[in-house]
């Protein structure tokens, strides 16, 4: 019996929320005196599958069928558990993602799992009792909560988990066949539309975060967000009024309706801090806003605050940053 890590791909690299997962899951591994096995979803490269063992994974499996590039739902759900009553998993870790959220709950139903969402540590195993923490009502709460299934799912929240790297071990990695057929790609969509995203760090495994709001005035004064965000290798990001007007594309909206961020750091530039935008990102470890009303309630959230016009600060924070190198 080993702990089954799912561990999400994308051109070929592991995903830095996957990173964190595999840590996760060696180490409830260790909780539970057994070891962890990873099963690999969407395009990776056996060399970085490989690496995995710096996070405590002892084996990969991958499943090379060329569809499951992109995500299926059922699919994927057929594979991981195929994968999980092959391992005789009894724990299933994943990454509360989009891809985790839609695949968590059907993996509950097929395999008669309890499932956990939003976990933020490690469980406890004390007297026969499995027990997690997991955040409620958007971050505001946490719950301590037991699962009496005999297998057991934890999607853990992103940047919850520091990963581990043990530099210069390696994982098995594996070939594995779930036997998919075309009925397991039935709710495959029948056309995808591309959107890429421009600059270089993508938005949902941004360890920063740069984001602006309507006192930007105007798409044209973007560049002052890009060049702070290209300064300190942040990713771009917006609050919902500015995607709604089309000044930033939507897959940057960022809030209750939209993305929801755990970065180690979030700047938040001109963006007067509603209750839905707060959602999305209080969960990030430090919060700076930049607002020239120094009663927005983002302050409120805030750990640092500059009282200032964005037009003033934001030249001189890029500039200071790249000073520091």
């Amino acid at each position: 019996m080993s702990v089954l890590v799912v561990v999400e791909c994308d051109g070929g690299e592991v995903k830095k929320s996957s990173l964190e997962v595999a840590s996760y899951g060696s180490q409830v591994a260790q909780l539970l005196g057994t070891t962890a096995t990873a099963i690999a979803v969407g395009e990776a490269t056996e060399a970085n599958l490989a690496q995995l063992g710096e996070q405590g994974i002892t084996k990969v499996l991958y499943d090379a069928e060329p569809r499951l590039k992109d995500f299926v739902n059922g699919a994927y759900t057929k594979l991981i558990a195929a994968a999980a009553q092959q391992e005789d998993s009894k724990v299933i870790v994943l990454a509360n993602s989009n891809i985790g959220a839609a695949v968590g709950s059907r993996l509950s139903v097929r395999l008669q799992a309890s499932l956990a969402t939003n976990v933020v540590e490690l469980p406890k195993n004390d007297g026969g009792q499995f027990t997690v923490k997991r955040g409620a009502f958007s971050g505001k709460a946490f719950a301590d909560v037991v699962l009496s299934g005999d297998r057991k799912i934890l999607a853990v929240k992103k940047n919850s988990i520091e990963a581990l790297h043990e530099a210069g071990k390696t994982a098995q990695v594996e070939s594995f066949s779930a036997q998919l057929t075309d009925a397991d790609f039935a709710d495959a969509p029948k056309q995808v539309v591309m959107q890429e995203q421009t600059g270089g760090v993508l938005l949902p495994e941004a360890d920063k975060v740069v984001s602006g709001g309507r006192g930007m005035k105007g798409p044209e004064n973007w560049n002052l967000i890009e060049d702070l965000a290209k300064a300190l290798g942040a990713a771009t990001a917006c609050s919902k009024p500015v995607s709604d007007v089309d000044w930033r594309p939507h897959h940057e909206h960022v809030g209750q309706t939209g993305i929801t961020v755990s970065p180690n750091l979030y700047i938040a530039c001109g963006i007067s801090g509603a209750i839905q935008h707060l959602a999305g990102v209080n969960s990030s470890k430090v919060i700076v806003v930049i607002n020239k009303d120094p009663e927005a309630p983002f302050f409120k959230a805030a750990d640092y605050g500059i009282v200032g016009d964005v037009f003033d600060v934001l030249p001189k924070l890029t500039q200071a940053v790249k000073e520091l190198g």
